[in-house]
C-alpha cells in the first residue's frame, strides 16, 4: 500500500503530505484547490509523463516522494534489488522530480533509475484511472486489451505462439514481395555481375601479378643500361683481360695489400688480424665479381617480351579501373560477385521455397487466430456476466453488458478479432457500443464495474480513481460509494471525488484546502476527524459548512456508511 506521499512545488500545491491508510481513502476539496494534483503526483511516482507546466510558478522543480509498503518476498523487492535499491523496513521509497526546464529524474530505494523502471513496477503496485481512461475505454483497441487482460494466462500461451507466427509471416511476405516485384532489377544486376566475372575470368589475373610485371617491365626497359653498369663494375673489380695495358683493379690492389701484410704478420697479432680481414674482403670481391658477370649475361634486351609485358599490364589496368583500385580488390570483387550471382540465380528456387513456407504460415496463422477467437469468446462470456453483476451493485440492476468478439479475417499483431463492449441499459434495449449506449454517469459506473472485475482477476495492491463518479448523483452515487468501500476490503483505494455520497464511505478523508496570502494561492492536505468530515460533507451537500440541514444530512450519510462498513 501507499503509506505516505510528500508533494512540493506541484501545480497549486506548495507543500503537502498525504498520510494514507489501508482501505478507502477519499480526497475532496473546492474546485481549483488542487485535488487533481494529488492524482498527478501518484502518476508521477509510477512513471507518468513529466509535464514541466505542472511545476509551481516560481519553483525550480516539482518533487514527489512516496513511501510504499511492499511484500518483502515479492517480485517488487527482487526488481528493486536488481536495480541496486534498498528497502527501509519493508518500505520502498520512490522519488520523482521534474524541473521547470522539463528534465525528469527518478529514484528507487535510494538509487537513481530510468523512469521506465517505475513504469514496470507500476503494474505490480497500482492501477490509476481518471476521466481520460473512460474515453480511452471507448477505443476498440483498449476494449480488446481489457478483454485480453481479463482472459489472463489462458490467452498468454496461444497469443505468444500467434505473435511468433505473425512476425515470421510478415518477414516471408516481405521477402516474396521483394523477389517478385524487383525481378527486372535483380536480372539486370545478375547480367552486370556475369559480364564482369567473364571479363575477369578471360584475363585470369593472379595475386601479386601486377607488382611482378611492373618490376619486369622496368628491367626490360633499361636492359642496356643495366648490363653496361654490371660490366663496368666487373672490370673495376677484376680488370679487363683483353686490354692491351693492364689497368689497376680492386682485386689486384687487395692482393698487393694482403701480400705486404703477410710478410710481417708473424711479428704482431694485431697486424695478422688486419691481414685476415683483407683476405675476407678478397673473397667477398671475388663473389661479387662472379655475380656481376652472371647478371650481365642474364640481361638481354627483348623487345618482344617487353611488348607482351606492357600489353598484360594494360589488361590488368583495365580491370582495376572497373572493379577495384588494386588487383587484390579486383579479385575480392570477383569472389563476392560470384557469391551474389549464385544468390540471384537461385531466386527462382528461393521464391518457390518462400511460397511454400508462406502457405504453411498462412494456414498456421489462421488456425492460431481461430484459437485466440475461441479463448476470447469464452472470456467475453465470463467478462460480460461479471461486469453485469457488478452493475447491479451500482444502481443499474437492469443493465446488461455484452462483449462481442468478431473474427474479421484481417490478421494483425494481436489476432484477427474485433472486440467491442456494448451496453443495454434496460430490458428490451438493443445493446449499443459504449459511446452510443451509455451516458456520462453510466460510463463511469461501467468503468468502475470493469475495474472491480479486474480486481478479482488480476489484483493490484492500490487503486486510484480520479472523479470516476463524474456525471453521477443521487442513489447511484451511494451505490458507487458502497462498491468502492467493498473493493477497499481487499485493496487500498484512493478516490478523488466531488460527491458526498461517495466520500461518506471512506475510511480516511483527506481535504485539499487552499489559502491565499494576497499574492499566491497555496494548497495543503489535511486529514479530517469526525467533526471535520461533517463540515466538509455539509459543504459538498449544501455549499455551506455550517448549514444545519447540511450537517444533519452529512451525519446521516456518515452513519449509513458506517453501518455498511460494519
Amino acid at each position: 500500500m501507499v503509506d505516505e506521499v510528500r508533494i512540493q512545488g506541484l501545480g497549486v500545491i506548495d507543500e503537502a503530505v498525504l498520510d494514507l491508510s489501508p482501505g478507502f481513502n477519499v480526497v475532496t476539496g473546492e474546485t481549483g484547490a488542487g485535488k487533481t494534483m494529488v492524482v498527478t503526483s501518484l502518476g508521477l511516482l509510477f512513471g507518468g509523463r513529466a509535464d514541466p507546466q505542472r511545476v509551481r510558478p516560481g519553483a525550480d522543480r516539482a518533487t514527489v516522494e512516496g513511501r510504499i509498503v511492499v511484500d518483502p518476498g515479492g517480485r517488487v523487492v527482487e526488481r528493486v534489488e536488481e536495480a541496486g535499491g534498498e528497502l527501509d523496513d519493508d518500505t520502498l521509497i520512490v522519488m520523482r522530480s521534474v524541473s521547470a526546464e522539463g528534465r525528469s529524474r527518478a529514484f528507487l530505494g535510494g538509487r537513481s533509475v530510468p523512469v521506465s523502471m517505475l513504469i514496470n513496477l507500476a503494474d505490480e503496485l497500482v492501477a490509476v484511472h481518471g476521466q481520460s481512461d473512460q474515453q480511452r475505454l471507448l477505443q476498440a483497441g483498449r476494449q480488446r486489451a481489457a478483454l485480453d487482460r481479463y482472459a489472463g494466462s489462458a490467452l498468454t500461451k496461444p497469443l505468444r505462439a500467434y505473435t511468433r507466427t505473425y512476425q515470421r509471416h510478415r518477414e516471408v511476405s516481405a521477402l516474396l514481395e521483394e523477389l517478385t516485384t524487383r525481378a527486372r532489377e535483380r536480372q539486370q544486376e545478375a547480367d552486370m555481375l556475369r559480364f564482369g566475372l567473364e571479363e575477369i575470368e578471360k584475363v585470369d589475373p593472379k595475386p601479386g601479378e601486377d607488382a611482378e610485371l611492373a618490376a619486369e617491365e622496368e628491367r626490360l626497359g633499361h636492359a642496356d643500361a643495366l648490363r653496361g653498369a654490371a660490366d663496368l663494375a666487373h672490370e673495376a673489380l677484376l680488370g679487363d683481360p683483353a686490354a692491351a695495358i693492364e689497368a689497376p683493379n680492386v682485386t689486384g690492389l687487395l692482393g698487393q695489400a694482403r701480400h705486404a701484410l703477410d710478410a710481417v704478420r708473424d711479428h704482431d697479432p694485431e697486424l695478422a688480424a688486419l691481414a685476415d680481414r683483407l683476405a675476407e674482403a678478397g673473397y667477398l670481391i671475388a663473389d661479387v665479381s662472379t655475380d656481376l658477370a652472371a647478371y650481365a649475361e642474364s640481361i638481354d634486351a627483348d623487345p618482344v617480351r617487353l611488348a607482351a609485358v606492357q600489353e598484360r599490364r594494360a589488361e590488368l589496368t583495365a580491370l582495376t579501373r572497373k572493379y577495384g583500385q588494386t588487383l587484390d580488390e579486383v579479385l575480392a570483387w570477383s569472389r563476392n560477385s560470384a557469391v551474389r550471382l549464385t544468390e540471384l540465380e537461385g531466386d527462382d528456387d528461393r521464391i518457390e521455397e518462400l511460397r511454400a513456407e508462406h502457405g504453411e504460415l498462412s494456414e498456421r496463422l489462421a488456425a492460431e487466430a481461430a484459437e485466440l477467437t475461441t479463448v476470447r469468446t469464452r472470456a467475453a462470456e465470463r467478462f460480460s456476466k461479471a461486469v453485469t453483476e457488478e452493475l447491479k451493485a451500482l444502481a443499474m440492476p437492469h443493465a446488461r453488458v455484452h462483449v462481442t468478439v468478431t473474427p474479421t479475417g484481417d490478421h494483425g499483431p494481436h489476432g484477427a478479432d474485433e472486440v467491442e463492449v456494448r451496453l443495454a441499459p434496460h430490458p428490451g434495449a438493443q445493446p449499443l457500443p459504449l459511446h452510443k449506449g451509455a451516458s456520462g454517469g453510466e460510463l463511469s459506473r461501467v468503468m468502475l464495474a470493469i475495474e472491480v472485475v479486474f480486481a478479482g482477476a488480476d489484483p493490484v495492491p492500490t487503486f486510484v480513481f480520479d472523479e470516476v463518479d463524474a456525471g453521477v448523483g443521487g442513489k447511484a452515487a451511494v451505490e458507487i460509494g458502497r462498491r468502492l468501500s467493498r473493493l477497499a476490503r481487499n485493496a487500498q483505494v484512493i478516490v478523488v471525488t466531488h460527491l458526498p455520497q461517495v466520500a461518506a464511505f471512506a475510511d480516511q478523508h483527506l481535504l485539499v484546502e487552499k489559502s491565499n496570502d494576497g499574492t499566491v494561492t497555496r494548497s495543503g492536505v489535511t486529514a479530517l476527524d469526525r467533526e471535520g468530515r461533517v463540515r466538509e460533507l455539509s459543504r459538498m451537500l449544501a455549499g455551506l459548512e455550517d448549514s444545519e440541514l447540511g450537517r444533519a444530512h452529512a451525519e446521516e450519510l456518515l452513519e449509513m456508511a458506517a453501518q455498511e462498513r460494519g
